[in-house]
């Protein structure tokens, strides 16, 4: 028992690839369903799986942007208009939208075929 344990704890961690296309396409669905609630779990996953720092960077940008529409919709008023009402939309779109986008095409490379 101690020696499968200890096998499992020395496996190196899964990094490489982003995931395939039907998983990423499922992955890019998260923040669409969620209203931008949850746009940052697709960037965390792939940062995860590959590791590389743009991909982490990416991750704290959607949470950033997520948390910023949070305090935006808690501490305007219903009727919003002008530059609140306009930076409500950006911090939505990038939660929603850029969230969605960087999930599906995070993984390509340039010269890869999409």
């Amino acid at each position: 028992m101690k020696s499968e344990v200890s096998a499992v704890l020395a496996a190196p961690p899964m990094r490489g690839e982003v995931p395939g296309l039907v998983s990423r396409a499922l992955l890019a669905a998260v923040p669409v369903l969620s209203l931008g609630m949850l746009g940052a779990v697709p960037s965390y996953v792939i940062a995860a799986r590959r590791g590389e720092r743009a991909d982490w960077v990416a991750a704290i940008v959607f949470t950033a942007a997520t948390v910023g529409w949070l305090f935006q919709a808690a501490l305007t008023p219903v009727e919003t208009h002008g530059a609140q009402f306009a930076l409500d939309l950006v911090l939505l779109g990038v939660a929603t939208v850029g969230a969605s986008l960087h999930c599906l095409f995070a993984g390509f490379r340039a010269g890869e075929a999409a």
